[in-house]
């Protein structure tokens, strides 16, 4: 979702906890009625693993006669992954999928070399109030990759495994957490973990993927001492299993993975270890040679002049 026009994030705070590498404090920006917070890229960091771009969506409600709309616009070089809370978006791409995302869901759409999507507010459900809450992060694919054929692929709740111990509750949505592996496929070693916390429960973070970082969707956490709000992304040092405890009780995602190994560059939508790929893409974009996506090829979104 790239084409929200979020400001670059911003540096958090000084911190004393030698467990944090980089806290940084998303930037938020009224889209259509609901606030999109953009914790990756940061000037300080571009990426996590694999994870290239993180959005946090909402939550909000949506009034009547209000919905999301976002036009078909195109992608290269990544995955897009689409995980929400609450709401319910429908998807249609340029491979002629069509499917509602639920809360919960994962929805896996893998660009390579080119794809085409949009996200709306069902039709179904406009003219009364909408709720939207989630998330939406890329996956920069590698080099091996990038010009792999687009795919789509959608995971169910009920197929993601669970746990609980410690007070702590969640799902492994992408990767491998606590012995337990999610089933959806990526192209590298991923992790990506949804975790509540309880009142005065914590969680071990083991030091077994390379790169790891959280996002505080709710609630306040303590690390090595020093406790962090919602609404910030705190990037761990590699190396120590991480403990995160909660007084009051609190909900957070876990992601990272293996590091890509090589520069990526990120232009609007487009992704690529190569400036001059994401030249051609822009040209593609702008002449129309993208497929359309079947169901909404009426609109588009303009390649920004910029």
């Amino acid at each position: 979702m790239s084409f929200f026009p979020g400001k670059d994030p911003v540096p958090g705070d000084a911190f004393a906890s030698d467990a944090i590498q980089t806290l940084i404090i998303p930037r938020s920006h009224d889209v259509g009625g609901f606030a999109v917070r953009r914790a990756l890229p940061s000037s300080r960091r571009r990426l996590v693993g694999p994870f290239i771009f993180f959005d946090r969506m909402g939550p909000a409600i949506l009034k009547a006669g209000e919905a999301m709309d976002v036009r078909p616009h195109p992608h290269i070089g990544l995955s897009t992954v689409t995980y929400l809370f609450d709401g319910r978006i429908r998807h249609r791409d340029s491979l002629g999928t069509e499917m509602v995302i639920e809360p919960g869901d994962v929805n896996l759409m893998t660009a390579g070399r080119g794809i085409v999507h949009s996200e709306r507010s069902p039709e179904e459900l406009r003219g009364q109030p909408l709720s939207i809450s989630g998330l939406q992060t890329w996956l920069a694919l590698p080099e091996s990759h990038e010009e792999q054929a687009p795919a789509f692929e959608n995971t169910a709740k009920d197929d993601l495994p669970t746990f609980a111990a410690d007070g702590t509750s969640g799902r492994v949505v992408i990767g491998e957490f606590d012995g337990l592996r999610a089933p959806v496929r990526t192209a590298t070693d991923t992790l990506y973990v949804d975790i509540e916390i309880a009142p005065g429960g914590r969680v071990r973070i083991p030091a077994r993927a390379e790169e790891r970082a959280v996002y505080l969707l709710s609630g306040e956490v303590e690390i090595a001492g020093d406790r962090f709000a919602p609404d910030q992304l705190l990037v761990f040092r590699s190396g120590d299993e991480i403990v995160v405890s909660s007084e009051r009780g609190a909900h957070l995602m876990l992601f990272g993975g293996a590091a890509l190994g090589s520069q990526r560059y990120i232009w609007w939508n487009f992704v690529s270890s190569s400036r001059e790929r994401i030249e051609q893409a822009k040209e593609e974009w702008r002449t129309g040679r993208f497929d359309i996506v079947p169901g909404d090829e009426e609109e588009f979104i303009p390649l920004p002049e910029r």
